[in-house]
C-alpha cells in the first residue's frame, strides 16, 4: 500500500475521448493546472472510443432520423437536430484549432468527408422525410441539404444500394455533402500524445480506480489498484471527473454524493456486419441511415456505413443489438447485478416494467443468426452474399436509467453529467451521441467544475480562439459561423462549401 502524497487539481478516470478532451481543453486554457489520468487497460482508447467499437459517424443530425421526431399531427420537430449540429460543430472547431497549431499533424488521420444520407421507403416515410427536409433546409445550417425521390439521382448518391431495385419502388433520400466520418480512436490517441509529450500530463495505464472518498471539505482521494502488481496507491485531487464509459456508473455509486441516487444502467452491446470483399467496399462512399424498426432503441437505427479505419476504407452494416451483463467490453459479467442498489431498485423495476417491448426486441436480436442478419442487410444491398460479410462485436453501451415520479424509472438514451453540488465530482453517464459531441459535453463539465476559470478574461479569450462558438448559439451570428465553418473545412481537408 502506498500513499502518493501528490496533489492534483483534477483526476480524470478513464482513457477515452471524454477524459482526453477535458484534460486537453484545460491544459490549453491554463497550462499550470495539474492533471492526472488513470486508465484500467494497458492502452488508451480501447473501449467505447475505439474505431471498431464506435459509430464513428460524426453525428451532426444530417442523417439521423431519430433526432427529428414527428408528432401526431404530422409536424416534425428539428430542435434536437439543431442542438446536435451545433455540438458537433464545436468539436470541429476544436479539431481545426489543433491542426492549425500543428498539435495534430494530419487531419486525415482521424476525419474524412463522407456524404450523409437519410433513406426511407414507402409513401408514409417518404412524406415524413419530405417534411423533415422542408423544415431543416429552411435553416441556414442545413441549407445545402438535397432531397430526391428519383431513382436515377439516388443511384448517383449510393449506387450499391440502388442495384437491382424495382423501378416502381417508392423511396426518397436526403444528402448532405458536408457529412464526415471520424476515427475517434485515432483522434483520442493523438490527444494523449499531446498531453503526455507537450504538457507532461501523467497518463497511468493498468490502473483501476476502486473507490473515491472525501478527504476533508476541499479534496477527494482516489484509491487505485495496479492491475499488474496488485499494489494500492492513493491520489488526492480537488476535482475528479469520471469518464470511464460503462465503468462510470459502478464507480459513481461508491462516491458519497446524494446526486448519484436513483441512477442505474442497462447494458446493450453492439454488433456489425463488416464487408470482406474489397470490390464491394469501393462501390460505396456514403453513410446511409434509415428508420429504426418497431420497438428498436434509437441507437439501433440501421445504416450502411463507409469508414476509414487504420488507414483503410471499410464498409459496415448494422448495428445489431446484443446483450451482456458487462458494462465494458473488457468488464465483468457481474457488472449489472452489482449495480442494482436499494436506492435505484424502483428505477430499475420501473424501466423493466414499462419497456417490455424493448426486452422482446433484444431477445429477437440476440437470437438472430448470420442468415437473419444478411436478410436485414438485403434491405440495403439486394444481392448481398453471406460469404462477403462477417460479424464483429463492437463496444458496450450502458443506457441511463433514472428516477421518474410517474413510472418509477425511465430509460434515457442520451447523456447526463451527474455532479455534486459544489462541482468537485463530475461523472458522465450515457452513450449517445457521445464522442461526436465530446467537446460540447466537456465544456459543460468545465462550467460545472471550474466556474472560477471562466471568470478569467484570459481563459475566455483562449477558449474563444480555440472554439469560436464555445458559449454561443450559431444562430446569433450567421455570417461569422459560416466563415468559421469554411475555415474549419479548409484546415480539416473536408468537402469545400459551395
Amino acid at each position: 500500500m502506498k500513499y502518493t502524497n501528490r496533489e492534483y487539481d483534477l483526476i480524470c478516470v478513464g482513457g477515452g475521448i471524454m477524459s482526453a478532451t477535458l484534460a486537453l481543453i484545460l491544459k490549453l486554457s491554463d497550462p499550470s493546472i495539474k492533471i492526472l489520468i488513470l486508465e484500467r487497460l494497458d492502452k488508451v482508447s480501447e473501449e467505447s472510443t475505439k474505431a471498431w467499437n464506435n459509430a464513428g459517424t460524426g453525428h451532426s443530425a444530417f442523417c439521423e432520423l431519430n433526432y427529428t421526431p414527428q408528432d401526431k399531427d404530422g409536424n416534425v420537430d428539428i430542435s434536437k437536430a439543431i442542438d446536435i449540429f451545433q455540438q458537433f460543430e464545436r468539436s470541429k472547431q476544436f479539431w481545426s484549432y489543433l491542426v492549425s497549431q500543428k498539435l495534430i499533424k494530419d487531419s486525415q488521420s482521424f476525419i474524412h468527408s463522407i456524404p450523409h444520407h437519410a433513406w426511407v421507403r414507402g409513401e408514409k416515410d417518404v412524406d415524413f422525410l419530405k417534411k423533415r427536409f422542408d423544415a431543416m433546409s429552411s435553416q441556414f445550417m442545413f441549407e445545402k441539404m438535397k432531397f430526391s425521390e428519383e431513382h436515377s439521382k439516388l443511384k448517383e448518391w449510393f449506387p450499391l444500394i440502388m442495384e437491382n431495385r424495382d423501378p416502381d419502388e417508392v423511396m426518397a433520400a436526403t444528402r448532405m455533402e458536408l457529412g464526415t466520418g471520424v476515427n475517434f480512436g485515432s483522434l483520442t490517441r493523438q490527444y494523449f500524445e499531446i498531453l503526455e509529450e507537450q504538457f507532461d500530463v501523467p497518463v497511468l495505464r493498468n490502473k483501476e480506480v476502486k473507490d473515491i472518498d472525501p478527504d476533508g471539505p476541499e479534496e477527494w482521494t482516489a484509491e487505485v489498484e495496479d492491475l499488474k502488481t496488485g499494489e494500492k496507491s492513493y491520489y488526492d485531487a480537488e476535482h475528479i471527473f469520471i469518464g470511464a464509459g460503462g465503468g462510470a456508473l459502478p464507480l459513481l455509486q461508491k462516491v458519497e454524493i446524494e446526486e448519484k441516487d436513483g441512477y442505474g444502467g442497462f447494458p446493450v452491446s453492439g454488433q456489425w456486419l463488416f464487408c470482406k470483399n474489397r470490390d464491394i467496399i469501393e462501390q460505396h462512399h456514403a453513410k446511409v441511415y434509415s428508420k429504426a424498426g418497431v420497438d428498436a432503441p434509437p441507437m439501433s437505427v440501421p445504416h450502411l456505413d463507409a469508414r476509414y479505419i487504420n488507414g483503410k476504407k471499410e464498409l459496415l452494416f448494422g448495428p445489431f443489438a446484443g446483450f451482456s451483463t458487462k458494462f465494458l467490453k473488457e468488464g465483468s459479467v457481474l457488472d449489472l447485478p452489482k449495480s442494482i442498489k436499494f436506492d435505484n431498485l424502483p428505477s430499475m423495476w420501473g424501466v423493466f416494467w414499462h419497456n417490455l417491448p424493448l426486452t422482446s426486441y433484444l431477445i429477437k436480436e440476440v437470437s438472430m443468426d448470420h442468415h437473419d442478419r444478411i436478410n436485414d442487410l438485403r434491405v440495403f444491398i439486394k444481392d448481398a452474399k453471406p460469404e462477403d460479410w462477417e460479424l464483429k462485436v463492437a463496444g458496450q453501451r450502458v443506457q441511463i436509467i433514472k428516477r421518474d415520479e410517474n413510472e418509477g424509472g425511465v430509460l434515457d438514451f442520451g447523456t447526463d453529467v451527474v455532479h455534486s453540488k459544489d462541482g468537485k465530482i463530475t461523472a458522465l453517464l450515457g452513450a449517445s451521441p457521445g464522442a461526436s459531441t465530446a467537446v460540447h459535453i466537456m465544456l459543460e463539465v468545465l462550467k460545472i467544475a471550474f466556474p472560477e476559470k471562466l471568470e478569467s478574461k484570459e481563459i475566455k479569450a483562449k477558449l474563444e480562439n480555440m472554439i469560436p462558438f464555445w458559449n454561443k448559439d450559431v444562430r446569433e451570428d450567421e455570417k461569422l459561423f459560416k466563415q468559421v465553418q469554411k475555415n474549419n473545412s479548409k484546415n480539416l481537408k473536408l468537402q469545400a462549401l459551395h
